[in-house]
């Protein structure tokens, strides 16, 4: 069921919708928000969103966050995977683009590129450094 350091980065690499928590506050549960996520085998894991963001400040003072993907077919699997945040840098129309290309369907990609840059303001790029993973295929 555990799946082995090879499944579960491939899996990661998939373009998921992913869970990131991160502790906002001692005195409460982890802050936990839907996002889009970058990571290739082997390297850092990087999300996109605005500096003044609740999720930025909290990783800011965190210094590190966790990210959760999962599927329910053919089979339920997920990993989880959490580090220290290793890098910031500022948001791109490369790294947008690189982003949106991964979710979106080729011919939405610019438009969706556009209204960032025009409406959504500044973005910056996260990247942490996984260290721990959790993961598990429960149909295997």
């Amino acid at each position: 069921m555990v799946l082995s350091s090879e499944e579960r980065e491939q899996f990661l690499a998939e373009p998921h919708i992913g869970a990131l928590s991160v502790v906002e506050r001692p005195d409460r549960a982890p802050l936990t928000v839907p996002i889009w996520y970058q990571y290739t085998p082997g390297g850092e894991l990087w999300v996109i969103t605005q500096p003044e963001s609740r999720k930025a400040k909290a990783i800011e003072a965190a210094g590190r966050f966790s990210l959760m993907v999962q599927r329910v077919e053919p089979t339920v699997r997920y990993v989880s995977v959490e580090g220290p945040v290793v890098r910031t840098r500022p948001g791109s129309y490369e790294l947008t683009w690189e982003m949106a290309s991964r979710y979106l369907p080729e011919d939405k990609v610019a438009g969706y590129v556009e209204f960032e840059r025009t409406q959504l303001g500044e973005h910056m790029a996260i990247h942490m450094r996984p260290e721990r993973w959790l993961s598990a295929d429960l149909g295997a």
